[in-house]
């Protein structure tokens, strides 16, 4: 079988290859505008080039059996590269899955498109609405999906909540940081919130049943994420205990909060985007029955668990990484005007 992945240089990518090696599956080949700058570079067919190019999909994707689409721009992109990779990318990719005959393609969605909920569990047959330009491109790229299943492809779905482990690092390096260098953490809100996360291996895990398992199963939508989980404050708190120093995750208002990161924000001096601080102090979980059910999908590690083994993955490679700065899972985002609120903590 030869699988194919889009977006194979990002932090799930990199941790899904390892984990097909690990279990027998050796004929992998991907595509990325990023260099695969992996130790696993010589055991992987990789071509550096962008799933909006025909051309590079025509060359790369040839002899596919499973494609397996990761490749996204995340929310810190602008609208326009988040409209022609999420939209027009994916549809490139359908299409060219579906002209060479591919047995099944997987899409990696994501839990945003149910936008801010008023209800929690989430489940697959809740209204879809997503907020901001990714949001919206997720949403528009699953009825694509759909379209494609229309004519005939197996296409999976996945929708995962924020998934961390071993090379994740945006948003959580910068957490990661602050509980390395003993500080305490700010909290937008109580902290009283559910707020579900994943482990990255167990997302592996559900990509791996909806390539094997029987077509008329997989083909079709699922919720991916942690069977267990506490409060938002008490699972990030995990991580502080661990470094070590004694200090607390600090809890602050919302209503105080929210406005001050929108002002930040439209003068370009916050790293955080509206779905992060709009929905950090409200309840945030989905239903994961459908695809424990369907897909026997059986998470490995709690929240707390996989917080934990992604702060022990960071502390073990900071110096690899250290003073770069992105929009990408791949680096740390940047702190901008958080770097002046770290002194008071």
């Amino acid at each position: 079988m030869r699988i194919y992945i889009t977006g194979i240089s990002g932090f799930l990518s990199i941790n899904l290859v390892r984990y097909l090696l690990a279990n027998g599956y050796t004929d992998i080949a991907g595509i990325d505008l990023v260099d695969f700058d992996y130790p696993e570079r010589d055991k992987i067919d990789f071509t550096q080039g962008d799933i909006r190019n025909l051309e590079d999909l025509k060359k790369s994707m040839q002899g596919a059996d499973m494609v397996i689409h990761t490749a996204a721009a995340l929310p810190l992109y602008t609208p326009e590269e988040i409209y022609t990779t999420d939209i027009v990318g994916t549809r490139n990719v359908l299409q060219q899955a579906l002209d060479y005959g591919a047995q099944r393609f997987i899409h990696i969605s994501s839990t945003a498109v149910y936008g801010v909920p008023d209800h929690h569990p989430l489940y697959e047959t809740d209204k879809v609405f997503g907020v901001g330009p990714y949001g919206e491109a997720k949403v528009q790229a699953e009825a694509i999906c759909r379209e494609f299943r229309e004519k005939g492809l197996c296409v999976p779905i996945l929708r995962p909540k924020s998934f961390v482990g071993p090379e994740r690092l945006g948003v959580f390096a910068i957490f990661y940081e602050w509980a390395s260098e003993g500080r305490g953490f700010p909290m937008i809100g109580s902290g009283k919130n559910r707020y579900q996360l994943m482990d990255v291996e167990d997302m592996c895990q559900a990509i791996l049943s909806c390539m094997t398992l029987d077509k008329a199963k997989v083909n079709d939508t699922f919720n991916i994420g942690a069977e267990k989980y506490t409060t938002m404050k008490e699972d990030y708190q995990a991580v502080l205990d661990r470094a070590g120093f004694g200090k607390k995750i600090v809890t602050f208002p919302a209503g105080l909060v929210i406005p001050v990161l929108k002002l930040l924000e439209a003068l370009k001096l916050s790293p955080l985007y509206p779905w992060i601080y709009e929905t950090a102090s409200k309840d945030s979980f989905v239903s994961i029955e459908k695809a424990q059910q369907v897909l026997n999908y059986k998470p490995k590690y709690s929240n707390k668990e996989a917080l934990l083994r992604n702060y022990e993955w960071y502390l073990a490679n900071k110096e690899k990484f250290s003073g770069a700065e992105g929009v990408s899972h791949r680096v740390p985002w940047k702190q901008k005007a958080l770097k002046l609120v770290k002194i008071f903590f």
